[in-house]
C-alpha cells in the first residue's frame, strides 16, 4: 500500500498548479472588488439620492444572496441571457469581485462616515472642493481605520475561491477532488489542501499586520 508521504509527495505538483490559479484569481477578483468598492462606498456618501440608491441595492443584492448563487448566476445564467460564452475563469473572477466588492463597499462607506465632520467643514473653509477633501483628508484618515477590515474581508474571499470548483475551475480545491477521485486518499489530500489555504492565509495575515502596523498605530 502506498504510504501517506508518497501520496502526498505525488499529489504537489497538480496541488502547487492549483495554489497558483487560486492567488491569480484572488489577486486579479480583490483588485478589482477594490475599485468597485471605492466607487461604490462613494456612492454610498454621495448627497445625490440616485447615487445612494444605486449603491445600496448592489450591496443589498450581493449581501443578499449566496456567493454560490452569484457564481452559477454568472456562469450559467448571463450566458443564456446575452447570447455569450464566458469561461469558467472569467466568470469566477467576476463573480469573486462583485462579492468581495460589496463587503468592501460597506468597508469605505463606515470608514469615511467614521471621519469627524468638522474635518469637512474645515477643508470646505480652505477651498476645497468635495473631490479634493475626498482626496487629500478624508480617505487618508479613513483608509487606515478601515485596514482590519480589508484583511478580514480579503482572508474570507480567498476561502471563497474554493467554490470555484463547482464550475471547474482548477484552483487548490477541485485540484484535490481530482487527485481523490484517482487515488481515493481523501484523508491525506484534504489534509495537504488544508495546509496549503492555512500557509497562504498566514503568510498574507502576517503581511497586512505589517502594513496594519505601519499604517495603524502611528
Amino acid at each position: 500500500m502506498t504510504s501517506s508521504m508518497e501520496v502526498i509527495l505525488d499529489a504537489l505538483p497538480m496541488l502547487f498548479q492549483g495554489v497558483l490559479i487560486t492567488l491569480k484569481i484572488v489577486v486579479i477578483s480583490l483588485s478589482i472588488a477594490l475599485v468597485i468598492g471605492l466607487i461604490a462606498g462613494l456612492m454610498n456618501t454621495s448627497h445625490n439620492k440616485l447615487l445612494r440608491a444605486l449603491a445600496t441595492l448592489y450591496v443589498d443584492i450581493i449581501r443578499g444572496t449566496p456567493l454560490l448563487v452569484q457564481i452559477f448566476f454568472i456562469y450559467f445564467g448571463l450566458p443564456v441571457f446575452l447570447d455569450m460564452r464566458i469561461s469558467a475563469e472569467i466568470a469566477g473572477i467576476v463573480a469573486v469581485s462583485l462579492n468581495a466588492g460589496a463587503y468592501i463597499a460597506e468597508v469605505f462607506r463606515a470608514g469615511i462616515v467614521s471621519i469627524d465632520k468638522g474635518q469637512v467643514e474645515a477643508s470646505r473653509s480652505l477651498g476645497m472642493n468635495r473631490f479634493l477633501t475626498m482626496r487629500l483628508v478624508i480617505l487618508p484618515q479613513a483608509t487606515r481605520r478601515m485596514v482590519p477590515a480589508f484583511v478580514n474581508q480579503f482572508i474570507i474571499s480567498i476561502k471563497d475561491t474554493s467554490l470555484l470548483s463547482v464550475i471547474g475551475i482548477r484552483e487548490l480545491t477541485q485540484s484535490g477532488e481530482i487527485i481523490i477521485s484517482t487515488n481515493f486518499r481523501s484523508f491525506e489530500i484534504w489534509g495537504i489542501v488544508g495546509v496549503f489555504y492555512f500557509v497562504i492565509i498566514y503568510i498574507l495575515t502576517r503581511l497586512f499586520r505589517l502594513l496594519e502596523r505601519r499604517f495603524v498605530i502611528k
